[in-house]
């Protein structure tokens, strides 16, 4: 059973699971599904068109035709003022257990795996990519087309220009990787010599001695820098 505030403004056409928690006066517009307990907060706004110069603007609630779509997992927080927008290409997808704090911005065609930290105010271009458990600080400012690697930490207000590779540490204007996100690959269940490893690796900007490290994340990282390029 889900809970919707009643000045919440849900589409029909919207696919909702069960135990989601819809908070007062959010707006879930078009082809949208969301799965189940999730926590959608006050003012929380789904669904509306990417932000293009050019794009259609439909009127969803006025029987308007949107191709476009966004997908959201199961168990996700979205704090209150969060805007994720919907696909224009392949669709906008948020995974399992992210937690996206108030005032963020999930942007069209947008990826975000599972366990993502999204803190408050944080700003995503158009059609990147944030792989499992990566974390953007406070106000980070990411550009289109990019990747954020698997337990990935940005620092907060950092403006990212560049893909930042797994288990990273980056912070700065322009964002400049500083060594290796510990605490990230400590939950990510990797023992203490191989994370001295990969530190010592990204400090040397050595990716080939991370391609041996870390084959998994080394190999998904660059697939999903690969697939930015078409």
């Amino acid at each position: 059973m889900n809970k919707i505030h009643p000045t919440a403004v849900i589409d029909p056409t919207v696919v909702l699971g069960d135990g989601n928690t819809v908070g007062p006066y959010a707006v879930i517009l078009g082809n949208v599904r969301i799965g189940n307990d999730n926590w959608i907060g006050p003012h929380v706004a789904i669904g509306t068109p990417g932000e293009m110069r050019g794009g259609s603007h439909p009127a969803t609630w006025a029987d308007d035709v949107d191709s476009a779509s966004v997908e959201i997992g199961n168990r996700n927080i979205i704090r209150e003022f969060t805007t994720i927008q919907s696909g224009h290409i392949t669709g906008t997808h948020i995974g399992n257990d992210c937690y996206i704090m108030t005032k963020s911005h999930i942007p069209h065609d947008g990826i975000l795996e599972d366990l993502v930290t999204v803190s408050c105010s944080v700003m995503i271009g158009g059609h990147t990519i944030v792989q499992e458990g990566a974390n953007l600080g406070l106000g980070a400012v990411v550009h289109q087309q990019l990747v954020i690697g698997k337990r990935a930490m940005i620092g907060m207000g950092s403006v990212v220009t560049k893909s930042i590779g797994p288990f990273s540490m980056a912070y700065g204007n322009p964002v400049r990787v500083k060594g290796g996100n510990v605490i990230g690959m400590q939950r990510a269940g990797l023992d203490d010599s191989l994370i001295s490893k990969i530190v010592e690796a990204l400090n040397h900007s050595d990716k080939e001695t991370l391609r041996k490290l870390i084959p998994d994340e080394m190999t998904r990282f660059d697939a999903a820098k690969a697939s930015q390029n078409h």
